[in-house]
């Protein structure tokens, strides 16, 4: 059984949770990071030396780094399910994910940051209207692209929805001025139509502010 590291309002252990859920992989999960700690430990940092979550153990394998994971569980389990077997279906998956981590992620870790981990007085106002900006013209691109596929990967969902899925459902519930995205929202409809999604992702409720935030955390250990 594949043991996880991390807590589950963790945007990168949700991916992790996610991916498992949809291959059907057993696995137990500690809570590791923000308010349980534990992540500075020397066990810990011996599987980790970033300190971050998530990690997992699958035998004799001991990994971090979220996409990594993902694409390890996705060749290792059930093959063809969440990577493509067709290497067009392939290219497109691996494109949207490096997209989604080089790109979008970092602007919506700084808006997440600011407005939900932040108090108000602590918040860069500066660096909020920046990466508003930024996810705004990235989203338009990704809805561009949407709308002419199913999935991120052309005809199937794969590991690239995983990804992109847990980013945007954090996106799409702050505060901050949005451009529309028809496609994306009906790609996200489709989205939480899937139980692994439902139980991975969506049990966590999205935080308005930073004690919702450590209340969560708490109450979905």
């Amino acid at each position: 059984m594949i043991t996880v590291w991390g807590r589950k309002n963790s945007v990168n252990v949700q991916k992790v949770l996610w991916a498992l859920e949809e291959l059907d992989v057993p696995y137990t999960r500690e809570n590791v990071g923000g308010s349980f700690g534990g992540n500075k430990d020397a066990d810990y940092l011996a599987m980790n030396p970033m300190g971050l979550v998530p990690v997992i153990r699958d035998g004799d394998v001991t990994m971090f780094e979220s996409n990594a994971i993902v694409r390890y569980l996705a060749a290792r389990f059930r093959a063809g399910v969440l990577r493509p077997a067709e290497h067009q279906s392939l290219a497109m998956a691996e494109q949207w994910m490096e997209w989604a981590q080089v790109n979008f992620a970092p602007a919506v870790g700084t808006l997440q940051m600011n407005l939900i981990r932040s108090l108000p007085e602590h918040r860069d106002q500066s660096a909020i209207v920046t990466a508003t900006e930024r996810s705004g013209e990235l989203v338009k691109i990704a809805d561009t692209w949407i709308a002419r596929h199913d999935w991120f990967a052309g005809h199937d969902f794969s590991f690239a929805d995983i990804v992109m899925g847990a980013l945007f459902w954090r996106y799409a519930g702050f505060d901050i001025q949005r451009p529309a995205t028809p496609h994306l929202m009906e790609w996200l409809d489709a989205l939480q139509q899937r139980e692994a999604f439902r139980r991975a992702v969506m049990a966590v409720p999205r935080a308005k502010d930073l004690a919702d935030w450590n209340r969560i955390e708490k109450e979905t250990a």
